[in-house]
């Protein structure tokens, strides 16, 4: 006699917690809710997994449809289940995060009214979040802060020539502190990733600092995956 097994029903969610640059302030990727529960409130991108979806294609869906955005890698991090963490029930949603360098090309249009509109928010001032988005926001910061002092993710934030002021501001705005300019300047040339360029900056009315670039592939062969920053 063939054994009916019985159908298993779960309910999982994506939020996205993305981390932008704008050359000046760190910050974050929020939505302006449409619907209830929290209508009107900012949460982090976020929606049900559709069913016949994996948890990576749910991902790009719901930050292309809820923010406009596509071709953005993300990963995924960690996993919040408390179970009132809904109002409407058990979900359980798994956190993806990404850092990207802010410009022009990639204007924040939400394709589903789901979301009235989508913005980037300074880190330093963010407002009361829905659901328990702050935890999930909270829980990202951590990550990337234990990432940066032994992956090079800072630069992913940066242009593609950069000066080592802007590289150390992106490493305080992270970490939440001030760091030495000697030290930090002596350490991050040291590791011999860094290529000085014949090239100053532009358009400053201060003294022109020199510019450099990341060197990815003398990255990958001195370190492989990590470096002690």
């Amino acid at each position: 006699m063939e054994q009916i097994l019985p159908h298993l029903d779960s309910v999982f969610s994506i939020d996205c917690v993305l981390f932008g640059f704008d050359g000046k302030e760190l910050k974050i990727l929020l939505i302006e809710r449409n619907e209830e529960p929290f209508k009107d409130w900012w949460a982090l991108p976020g929606n049900i997994v559709g069913a016949d979806e994996s948890l990576d294609q749910s991902a790009s869906r719901i930050l292309y449809e809820l923010t406009g955005l596509r071709g953005i890698y993300m990963e995924q991090y960690y996993a919040f289940g408390d179970p009132n963490r809904h109002p409407q029930g058990r979900v359980i949603t798994l956190a993806y995060y990404a850092l990207i360098r802010l410009g022009g090309d990639k204007e924040l249009r939400p394709i589903s009214t789901y979301a009235k509109r989508a913005n980037w928010l300074p880190i330093t001032d963010l407002p009361k979040l829905a659901f328990d988005h702050q935890k999930i926001y909270d829980k990202g910061l951590e990550k990337i802060k234990r990432r940066i002092k032994h992956q090079p993710i800072a630069f992913e934030l940066l242009p593609e020539k950069f000066t080592l002021t802007q590289l150390q501001h992106v490493y305080e705005l992270i970490l939440g502190k001030k760091l030495d300019k000697r030290n930090f300047r002596k350490k991050i040339v040291s590791f011999g990733v860094l290529k000085e360029l014949d090239e100053k900056q532009k358009g400053v009315s201060y003294r022109a600092a020199t510019l450099y670039r990341f060197d990815k592939r003398k990255y990958a062969k001195l370190f492989g995956k990590e470096i002690s920053f």
